[in-house]
């Protein structure tokens, strides 16, 4: 079986401070420009296909529950 991993991002949890976005050695984050509930602009996943799981943008994000990595297991 392989698996393969996606960020979730909780936008109303995310304050914007883009740490998730620099620790990403993929580049699978980036900032949009839509507000959330507090009004601030929130991370969103740029490119999902290449999340590896490494958790980084998870253990940098100062905001309890805004990240989860989803792991999945596919078929062969």
């Amino acid at each position: 079986m392989k698996k393969r991993y996606f960020p979730k991002i909780r936008s109303d949890e995310c304050k914007g401070c883009e740490r998730c976005v620099i620790a990403c050695p993929k580049n699978v984050l980036a900032l949009g420009t839509t507000l959330n509930v507090m009004g601030l602009p929130h991370v969103f996943v740029a490119d999902e296909s290449a999340c590896t799981g490494c958790s980084l943008c998870f253990y940098t994000c100062p905001e309890p529950g805004a990240i989860s990595i989803i792991e999945e297991k596919e078929e062969d």
